[in-house]
């Protein structure tokens, strides 16, 4: 298969981009043989902004957004006010030292999401869609004719397994029927009969609504096949699920920003242990990728965390300001609580759905998600009618996309403000408008 060669020196381009940077902040780039000292003078730096943070406990505002229709489709979100107006911020310069010390905060702050303390672990955020993380996997921690195993929950499992097949890897898939998972003992036949470079699972597929269990699946993974990369597609999940990256022995977990994160989209964010990224470094081939590339994005993250300024592809200030208010957001209210609250939130929203007669893609409670629900339709009500009702009352669900049962279900998206902010009411608006809506379409439960 033909793949990209490795990133050539370019000494004329660096000179190109280091003419706009003071000359007391040198530039750091992928290649960069010698690392800059901790020795910048940061006390004159500009002062980070904050913005007051919006919690349940906050008292009820009204927002500054236009009317429009409520989001609750599985990402993109509803946002909050502050991080709107985090994308407004004016612009400047990706490598100068007010947007590198937001930066660098971002990525710290990322840590703490995915409650990791280890140093050797690395945050990555790149400008791209929440897919993207599939290229940085594919094309860095595994190499053309090696081995993965995928477990697909939906359309998102059977994605990651076309884009490692793209890369060249020899792709083995457990895929369970609609609304269920793998099982651990299929799983364990497989890791039995072959060494796997890496093993991926979608920790919720936005297409059924399913929840894959995490710990369990990595105990036995380190206890049959130790070598194996634990590589978790968390775009759905992160924010909303409990993920403990430490504790739980994961490799990497790749998500996006506009999904329970809270920020508007184009941020991929990821999180990789150290084993993962010396398995990067113990490549026999050059990775497969030149955006996507480990070799150039590395010191780059490395440097923005440690607050130095560097380059090597342009990044979004407005984003990654927008991204550190969220996280800003995320952490003041606790990890633990933000996953409670969601939790909460799906109870009382999956009761109403069972309530008014319908069922869930996911049948079992246990491998049900708690930041969207895939709703069954009713026999006679078609998505094509049902969700235009939805619409002329203000509420935004989305239509099904497996493809074994794509016109049989909706999605109801419940992430974010929509439930950390009771005082917006989406939560019960979209309940009343789906009772509203399905009796429009002649449903009655029986």
């Amino acid at each position: 298969m033909p793949r990209s060669s490795g990133p050539v020196d370019s000494p004329a381009r660096l000179s190109l981009i280091s003419r706009h940077l003071a000359p007391d902040y040198p530039l750091n780039t992928p290649y960069t043989v010698e690392r800059h000292p901790d020795n910048i003078d940061t006390s004159l730096l500009p002062k980070t902004q904050t913005r007051a943070l919006t919690t349940n406990a906050s008292p009820a505002k009204m927002s500054t957004q236009p009317e429009h229709p409520t989001l609750l489709i599985p990402g993109p979100i509803e946002f909050d006010d502050a991080v709107l107006n985090s994308m407004s911020h004016y612009s400047e310069s990706h490598v100068g030292p007010g947007f590198v010390a937001v930066f660098g905060e971002t990525l710290s702050m990322l840590r703490k999401l995915f409650q990791t303390t280890d140093p050797s672990a690395q945050p990555f955020v790149l400008s791209g869609s929440g897919t993207l993380g599939w290229d940085l996997v594919a094309a860095n921690l595994i190499e053309p004719g090696e081995d993965a195993l995928v477990l697909s929950t939906g359309y998102f499992g059977d994605g990651f397994a076309d884009c490692l097949k793209v890369y060249g890897a020899n792709v083995t898939q457990i895929s369970a029927e609609p609304g269920s998972r793998p099982q651990l003992p299929e799983i364990e036949k497989a890791l039995s009969e072959k060494k796997y470079k890496l093993l991926t699972v979608t920790h919720v597929d936005t297409s059924t609504g399913v929840l894959s269990e995490l710990k369990n699946l990595s105990e036995l993974v380190r206890r049959v096949s130790p070598d194996t990369l634990v590589i978790v597609d968390g775009v759905c999940s992160v924010a909303c699920e409990e993920i403990d990256f430490d504790a739980w022995k994961l490799d990497g977990v790749v998500t996006a920003s506009q999904k329970a994160i809270g920020c508007p989209a184009g941020l991929s964010i990821s999180m990789f242990s150290g084993r993962a990224i010396q398995a990067f470094q113990n490549r026999q081939t050059p990775p497969t990728s030149y955006f996507a590339s480990m070799k150039n994005w590395l010191p780059i993250m490395q440097n923005y965390e440690a607050k130095k300024p560097s380059y090597f592809a342009t990044p979004s200030p407005q984003l990654v300001r927008a991204l550190h208010t969220a996280l800003g957001q995320i952490v003041a209210q606790g990890v633990k609580e933000r996953f409670a609250a969601h939790k909460v939130a799906s109870d009382k929203i999956k009761a109403a759905v069972a309530a008014l007669g319908l069922k869930q893609v996911a049948a079992n409670p246990d491998d049900q998600a708690h930041g969207m629900t895939a709703i069954y339709l009713p026999e006679n009500v078609k998505g094509a009618e049902l969700l235009p009702k939805l619409a002329s009352r203000g509420v935004v669900f989305a239509g099904g996309i497996h493809k074994a049962i794509a016109a049989k279900y909706i999605r109801f998206g419940h992430m974010g403000v929509s439930v950390l902010d009771p005082s917006r009411g989406h939560v019960e608006k979209a309940i009343k408008a789906l009772e509203d809506g399905l009796s429009g379409c002649g449903y009655q439960k029986a």
